[in-house]
């Protein structure tokens, strides 16, 4: 499969079949994220497996986008290790760096036969509360993953874009 078919083809998945994933399958998508490119090579992100019965319940109760999920990845970074722009106070790379590795993750899910959904549909303080996540990191997304079930399928808004003119600029 090439990219623009990966790509186009990939969609947010919300109905998930109870298969837990493999851990091979597991192991590709975890390198799939440590090979994404991050600010100076930094590699602030930081993602948390999520799978055991009392994990899941409480990411069940911070967000109701789960969707019935057996492995939901949080995603973080850690504000010490991200990089600072030295030009400009308060500019960082952190929120990118997660959002490149997110994406590796959710291309390289797909091409296994593995769906997933970015998810901001949270309080980031309570996640980070009842997760117990470092002070030091700052919460970015959850991710539910698993195989789509038989009814799951694209929202019918998936295939409208833009016109690039829309979004692209020459200048």
């Amino acid at each position: 499969m090439g990219f623009m078919e990966l790509a186009s083809g990939r969609y947010s998945v919300r109905s998930f079949d109870d298969r837990p994933i493999t851990s091979e399958h597991l192991g590709i998508i975890l390198k799939a994220a440590n090979a994404a490119p991050t600010g100076c090579n930094y590699q602030p992100q930081r993602i948390y497996v999520v799978q055991s019965d009392e994990m899941l319940s409480k990411l069940r109760e911070i967000s109701k986008c789960t969707f019935g999920a057996r492995t939901i990845l949080v995603f973080t970074y850690n504000k010490d290790e991200d990089w600072k722009n030295p030009l400009e106070s308060g500019v960082r790379s952190g929120v990118e760096d997660v959002s490149i590795v997110a994406t590796h993750v959710m291309l390289q899910a797909w091409e296994l036969g593995i769906g997933s959904c970015w998810v901001n549909y949270f309080s980031n303080s309570r996640l980070e509360r009842e997760l117990g996540i470092p002070e030091n990191e700052s919460s970015v997304l959850i991710m539910p993953v698993g195989y789509p079930s038989k009814d799951s399928g694209p929202l019918h808004l998936h295939e409208e874009c833009k016109p690039l003119d829309a979004t692209v600029r020459f200048i």
